[in-house]
């Protein structure tokens, strides 16, 4: 009986440590979404008026150019996909991925080929484990990510969306990623980040009561094209990145919050069959003590006969 009673206890210890750690890990997580959430809402503005001056210069020009002009048959797209360097985060990666494996698969039966960027650790383990091919993929910056990663991340999928398919290059670029909507909703989505789709922001403007301004283009619009379609890329990957962070960092607390009431539970339950194993035992000590005095005391009354 003993050992039972220390073997509970030991559990007890254990799960007493890791809700120390779950706990830690779940403050941590809380303190860093806040952060995360003023970067996300600090790039908004720069991306909108971003998209707004694109859309101004395709609307009020017959420029043909990769970042507005969609392709009469397309055959290849890019996609472009964001999950976690670190586990302990729930279903987030996983929802991404599961979201990515959806939009590859209304693509090719589109009829396009897709080549897969990837950003983050999972992403990459679980194409790795599969063996499937990944363009390019990058690590060790989700849970804090800066513009200059966004940057490292736009170069190949520009240069890939300026070659013609027959060299290797793209009609389309896709990005999936986790939006962050509040602290306990996170989604899953995916966008076409290239051609930008100009009649979904002409509605988008219209609904808010904007009304698109007008430039004069110089040198020409397609030179103004050329200069805003990396710096387009990049904020839209920047804001994707941001997003994932705040998410991956409220999926977290979530998770960790779950695991360190799960420990406490846990632990009752141990310290409740602890506590019967240590009853049992008093009881059984007792038990031998009385019947230990009782044979006494029988054999003392036997001796004075």
């Amino acid at each position: 009986m003993g050992a039972q009673l220390r073997v509970y206890k030991r559990r007890i210890q254990a799960v007493t440590a890791t809700k120390k750690i779950t706990k830690a890990m779940e403050m941590i997580a809380a303190s860093r979404i806040v952060k995360a959430q003023r970067k996300v809402a600090a790039s908004m503005p720069y991306a909108t008026e971003l998209t707004r001056a694109v859309t101004a210069v395709a609307t009020g020009s017959n420029t043909n150019h990769p970042l507005t002009t969609e392709a009469e048959s397309p055959a290849r797209a890019a996609v472009l996909l964001l999950t976690s360097d670190r586990g302990l985060a729930g279903g987030y990666s996983s929802n991404a991925i599961k979201a990515a494996e959806k939009l590859r698969e209304r693509l090719a039966a589109e009829g396009k080929e897709v080549d897969t960027y990837i950003v983050g650790r999972k992403g990459v383990a679980y194409y790795g484990f599969r063996e499937r091919k990944v363009s390019e993929s990058w690590t060790g910056f989700t849970d804090s990510p800066e513009y200059s990663d966004a940057k490292k991340i736009a170069e190949p999928l520009i240069a890939s969306i300026q070659k013609d398919t027959a060299e290797g290059g793209v009609d389309e670029l896709h990005i999936v990623f986790t939006e962050f909507v509040s602290m306990m909703t996170q989604n899953a989505v995916d966008g076409r980040m290239l051609p930008l789709s100009l009649d979904k922001v002409e509605e988008a403007s219209t609904e808010k009561g904007e009304i698109l301004p007008l430039f004069d283009f110089e040198p020409s619009a397609e030179d103004v094209l050329d200069a805003l379609l990396p710096r387009y890329v990049e904020s839209r990957i920047y804001n994707a990145l941001l997003q994932a962070a705040a998410s991956e960092h409220a999926a977290r607390r979530r998770a960790m919050k779950s695991a360190t009431d799960n420990a406490g539970d846990l632990i009752k339950s141990l310290s409740r069959l602890a506590n019967a194993a240590r009853q049992a035992e008093i009881t059984q000590e007792i038990s031998e003590i009385v019947g230990g005095a009782g044979a006494l005391a029988d054999a003392s009354a036997g001796s004075d006969k």
